[in-house]
């Protein structure tokens, strides 16, 4: 425990995998330079978000992990000394796909993949035709420099996920992201959404006791402005970073990690939960009889 500089990598991403890989890889080693230990990838950030459209092309995209991005990207990991999340969709096996999130210690290691949960399927993110929901449950990575609890994208709206991610030992919740506005929408609504977004992360930090680190893309793609908006909590859900919504950014962040045992004892919500009481969690919903 003790202060860890987090490095978030906002990028905008081309059809080219090499090219998105090359170019991830260029802004590691640059973020590396300023200091972070642990450096935060985007959701799928190999590709564009090829979830606009339902087309069995895409499925090409997919790899093994651990494969050949995560071979490249642990020696980088090893090379620099930092920790790499990295966001990126797997092949599992023939027609099981998965959208998955590797963990590179810093000496190289992997340390292992956690496999998003809660598959969205709304016009334009049409994930649910891409992407069988994870089985590995949810996942802490005790890295050199933190214990990481990664969760992805949509996962941010579920209260349980964070929960439960914080209740296994995480330091700090990361969400590679890939989200963004319908270009037809209005300024309202814009802002309506980026806030609910920034909101309900920040209600982890807060009820956890855990700091929150989001990290989107941008980038216009098929009818998405994609918002940007990375961002970094506190252990109180305090913003102490939040990158601008269609600019590519490279921020390093200090944490302090040892700031979470003195906000859980002064907001003391792990103590005061009532675990006898929430049985009824587990249903789809509580219809009267």
């Amino acid at each position: 425990m003790g202060k860890v500089k987090v490095g978030l990598v906002q990028m905008s991403c081309t059809k080219n995998k090499q090219e998105n890989i090359d170019k991830a890889i260029a802004k590691i080693r640059e973020i590396a330079k300023d200091g972070a230990q642990v450096i935060c990838l985007q959701e799928l950030f190999t590709s564009l978000y090829f979830c606009d459209v339902e087309d069995y092309e895409n499925f090409k995209l997919a790899e093994s992990i651990p494969g050949p991005s995560t071979d490249i990207l642990s020696k980088v990991a090893a090379e620099l000394n930092v920790v790499i999340v990295a966001s990126l969709f797997e092949k599992r096996a023939e027609g099981l796909y998965h959208n998955t999130t590797a963990v590179l210690d810093a000496d190289g290691t992997y340390l292992g993949k956690y496999r998003k949960m809660h598959i969205p399927d709304d016009p334009g993110f049409y994930e649910k035709f891409y992407f069988t929901p994870g089985d590995l449950g949810y996942k802490v990575f005790k890295t050199k420099y933190a214990k990481i609890g990664v969760l992805i994208c949509w996962d941010q709206w579920y209260p349980e996920a964070a929960r439960i991610t914080a209740l296994k030992g995480a330091d700090m919740l990361v969400y590679p992201t890939a989200i963004g506005w319908a270009s037809t929408q209005d300024e309202k609504t814009n802002i309506e959404q980026y806030n609910a977004w920034q909101t309900i992360q920040r209600s982890h930090a807060v009820a956890n006791g855990v700091p929150v680190v989001s990290i989107n893309r941008v980038g216009h793609e098929a009818g998405l402005d994609f918002w940007g908006g990375s961002f970094v909590t506190n252990a109180f859900g305090t913003v102490m970073y939040q990158a601008s919504h269609q600019q590519e950014e490279l921020k390093v962040v200090e944490i302090d990690l040892e700031k979470s045992d003195s906000y859980r004892i002064h907001w003391p919500f792990l103590r005061d939960r009532r675990i006898d009481s929430y049985q009824e969690i587990t249903k789809r919903y509580l219809d009267e009889d």
